[in-house]
């Protein structure tokens, strides 16, 4: 009898009563001595998922497994920042620790869903969000269609994962994981990100369930757009033919037909913002044609139109070097682009010639790669990477990363300041150096590597791949050139850090040294002062100002502090004053608690911002900037507006101060 015979026939009251017994253990146990008694645990866990029963078993110590400490040190410690998306590499090519822990988190996390463990940093929705995104990336460990090499791979805990995933699914069902998942890719399509490989993914898995004859969906509202939008956005491609039959169809079609595909590809991409990898081949085969046909593909209006016309040459090698099957969002980045009329900006042009003909540095090309992979060369990705960033300045995320500030930057310099953002991308992929001045100080990130190591940042775009490590070293070095100053550092970082245009005044809601609210009457009635069109002459914002919010969670409880920028403020459809914003999350619809509800789209949003009505901002707002020479009134902000900001703080995150 084989070694994995024996383990599936252990006695499972025997395994549980040791493992019960090892967890006691752990729990008991000093916080250094913890270490030395994890080993057991784990191994006891995994035999465990491998019996029939072993998921149901630990699904039961839910409670005593988060308590005990055993996350502790590990990626899991902070479920709250976990992404659904890394799951599909741990479960896959994870040693059977790292598989362990993950199968214990998700456990952990549906007890935290069905209301049966309480998290302080995570509510019963997100745990239930987080592990509809679980499922929806894993469908195929589920229904065993991922292939033997998987399987071989993950060796004995091949049916520890499985039984995992379908306790999951007999808890929160196929039609809830579909519908779910369907809705929030909509939801975060809407918002326009860089980034949308995991989305692709769970279109994949979609499509495989939707023709999957044993799994019955009941409602597949919405995939169906989805799915054709990536396999078979066009007449010529509705069957998913395969690239190279659609090239060979292409050379046989006439001028109507192909203007028919052109139509098909545009239409698919503005409606969903993803781009199929067929519209690459025929934009490729478009450029030996016609720009009347390369504009249809693109979908372009009169303004994209006459930016192609006048740059066609630089459009064309832009095309040739950066839209391939394996980059095809660079199609919708470049469409966009050409929308903005960012061409027509004289620097920018040139500057995008200068990126076609650079060479990336060794560690520039390196991190790229380590960051997207090597399925293009890095400089492939880093154009196609400049074209998105460049047509969605908005839809720069940070990923799973730590610095909300240099995602924000990267956004505001592509919103607003192309040409320097293009310029300091090549100093960072030529020089691997990037030069900022503090208040007339060089500061220089290359000299700042020796004593500060940035961490490689995951889940980005190229333009942040290779940017994030210089930003983040000579922001922090910033931070410390001005530690011991009477305020928040963010006065002096931020108009230095990210342009002239930051406002030199600067308003802050808490006292520094004592953590307490400081005249936060003062500091909403100046907010609105400065931002509010009634109360400032109408004066629209021009510039997008960095600010700072205190994020809370949906019980309004303090999470901690973010970076973002203000837009402008306006008014929606329905007549109510909004402040529209840029949040470098992924997902930027939160649930801030006390019915502070942000919203992406549906109120006026462009593609990117964020919403709130003027007070609900201003509740979880604690620092911004302002131009100190203009003319302000606040004692003209009626004090009733000013009560309401008050009392949504004090019931939040101003609670205890």
């Amino acid at each position: 009898m084989s070694s994995s015979d024996t383990q599936h026939h252990e006695a499972t009251p025997d395994l549980v009563t040791r493992f019960d017994e090892a967890l006691a253990r752990v729990t008991d146990a000093s916080r250094f001595a913890k270490a030395l008694h994890v080993g057991k645990v784990m191994q006891l866990a995994g035999r465990l998922l491998c019996q029939p029963e072993g998921a149901g078993h630990l699904y039961q110590r839910a409670a005593a497994i988060e308590h005990s400490g055993l996350f502790g040190g590990t990626d899991w410690a902070q479920p709250e920042i976990l992404q659904a998306d890394i799951t599909v590499q741990t479960l896959r090519l994870g040693g059977p620790d790292d598989i362990t822990l993950e199968c214990l988190s998700e456990l952990r996390l549906l007890a935290v869903a069905q209301g049966e463990l309480a998290h302080p940093a995570l509510s019963a929705e997100q745990a239930h969000h987080y592990l509809a995104q679980v499922l929806a990336l894993n469908l195929d460990l589920l229904f065993e269609t991922g292939g033997e090499a998987i399987r071989v791979r993950q060796g004995r805990m091949a049916a520890a994962v499985r039984g995992v995933l379908q306790m999951l699914v007999s808890r929160i069902g196929y039609d809830n994981i579909i519908d779910r998942l369907i809705e929030e890719i909509w939801r975060i399509l809407a918002q326009r990100p860089v980034r949308v490989d995991h989305i692709k993914a769970m279109i994949t898995q979609i499509a495989a369930c939707l023709y999957n004859p044993s799994i019955t969906v009941s409602n597949s509202r919405g995939a169906d757009r989805l799915v054709s939008a990536l396999f078979g956005p066009t007449q010529a491609s509705v069957e998913d033919p395969g690239l190279e039959v659609y090239a060979e169809r292409l050379a046989t079609m006439d001028t109507q037909a192909l203007q028919q595909e052109a139509g098909g590809f545009a239409r698919a991409m503005h409606d969903t913002g993803l781009v199929s990898a067929y519209q690459p081949v025929f934009l490729r085969f478009a450029l030996t044609q016609s720009s009347e046909l390369v504009s249809a593909a693109l979908g372009l209006s009169a303004t994209g139109r006459d930016a192609l016309l006048c740059y066609q040459e630089l459009v064309y090698t832009l095309i040739e070097a950066s839209v391939f099957p394996d980059t095809a969002q660079a199609a919708y980045g470049l469409a966009l682009m050409l929308e903005r009329g960012v061409l027509f900006a004289p620097p920018v042009a040139p500057a995008l010639w200068r990126q076609l003909g650079q060479t990336l540095s060794p560690s520039a090309d390196a991190a790229i790669v380590q960051a997207l992979g090597d399925v293009q060369p890095a400089k492939v990705q880093l154009i196609a990477a400049v074209l998105t960033v460049l047509g969605l300045p908005l839809g720069v995320g940070q990923g799973n990363n730590p610095t909300c500030q240099s995602a924000r930057a990267i956004s505001m310099w592509a919103y607003n300041d192309p040409d320097y953002l293009l310029q300091m991308i090549v100093w960072a992929t030529r020089d691997d150096d990037l030069v900022m001045h503090f208040e007339g100080q060089r500061l220089s990130s290359k000299e700042l590597a020796l004593t500060m190591p940035a961490i490689a940042p995951q889940d980005v775009d190229a333009v942040s791949a290779v940017l994030v490590p210089h930003l983040d070293r000579i922001y922090h070095a910033m931070g410390s050139l001005c530690a011991d100053r009477d305020d928040d550092p963010h006065r002096w970082i931020n108009p230095e850090f990210h342009g002239w245009w930051v406002g030199r005044g600067f308003r802050l809601a808490v006292d520094l040294a004592t953590g307490k609210l400081h005249d936060y009457e003062g500091f909403v009635r100046h907010f609105y002062a400065c931002y509010h069109p009634m109360y400032n002459g109408n004066q629209p914002l021009i510039y997008p100002q960095p600010a700072g919010l205190a994020v809370t969670d949906s019980a309004a409880r303090f999470v901690g502090w973010h970076a973002i920028t203000i837009q402008r403020v306006t008014l929606d459809q329905d007549e109510v004053m909004r402040v529209y914003f840029y949040n470098p999350n992924n997902d930027s619809g939160q649930d801030l608690g006390n019915g502070v509800k942000v919203s992406t789209e549906g109120r006026g949003e462009r593609y990117g911002e964020s919403s709130l009505p003027v007070a609900e901002f201003v509740s979880r707002l604690y620092i911004f900037h302002f131009d100190p020479l203009e003319h302000l009134d606040p004692a003209r902000v009626p004090a009733e507006d000013v009560a309401r900001v008050e009392a949504l703080a004090r019931d939040s995150w101003a609670l205890e101060r």
